[in-house]
């Protein structure tokens, strides 16, 4: 773990992870900030991110949720999502604070935030942060590739976008595997898709050589 130590580690969880009461999900984050790691969790919708907070600081006070517009962080652009803005990021996760965003965009002209996908949200905080890892929790557990049925162990950025645009993924993993992909691509250092509801799923390839679900890594690093 020392070569993480400050670190981010971005997880965008899912519906069914924030559900499950057996989920090891609250301890998993209390673990890595506790390694001086820098954990960020985007969750599905604001209601969720309310309730994570609640359940993260139920054994410690050190969550908080954020949406779109606080600190300007996430701006929304011609495209979707704008440059993420990091200094809330960097302040709050280097006091030790865990924040949980809400998938919403700062609308500058509008009265309100803008819902946005929340499997972009986790992409875009993870290439803003240059994490090393980011998670992407999917009931499926990781690709199954259409053509033979079987899980996908491993992925290239431009092997994992041709995949996401093959319609006989379900839509949901197709969001998934783009983000994944585009996060690899603006440097983070590799992409999970796990099954968040298994044991310790967020940090087991941090502690072994062992990779659940499918990684995406690889590629050539594309700057702006």
């Amino acid at each position: 773990m020392q070569q993480f130590i400050g670190k981010y580690f971005v997880v965008r969880i899912d519906a069914a992870t924030a559900l499950d009461a057996d989920s090891t999900f609250v301890g998993d984050m209390h673990f890595l900030a506790a390694s001086e790691l820098r954990p960020i969790v985007v969750a599905p919708d604001p209601p969720t991110a309310r309730n994570l907070v609640r359940a993260l600081n139920r054994s410690g006070n050190t969550a908080l949720a954020l949406g779109g517009s606080d600190a300007g962080m996430i701006p929304q652009g011609p495209e979707g999502i704008g440059i993420v803005q990091v200094a809330i990021l960097q302040t709050l996760t280097g006091a030790g604070y865990i924040p949980v965003i809400e998938p919403t965009a700062f609308a500058v002209f509008g009265a309100c935030d803008v819902a946005v996908v929340a499997d972009e949200v986790a992409a875009s905080i993870a290439s803003a942060t240059e994490a090393v890892r980011a998670v992407f929790c999917h009931v499926a557990g990781g690709v199954v590739d259409p053509q033979t049925q079987t899980l996908v162990e491993q992925l290239t950025p431009a092997e994992a976008l041709t995949l996401a645009d093959d319609g006989r993924l379900p839509m949901d993993m197709s969001a998934t595997v783009r983000a994944a992909a585009r996060g690899v691509r603006a440097g983070v250092s590799a992409a999970q898709i796990v099954d968040g509801r298994l044991a310790h799923a967020t940090i087991v390839e941090l502690l072994t050589m062992h990779h659940l679900g499918t990684q995406v890594s690889g590629g050539v690093v594309l700057t702006a």
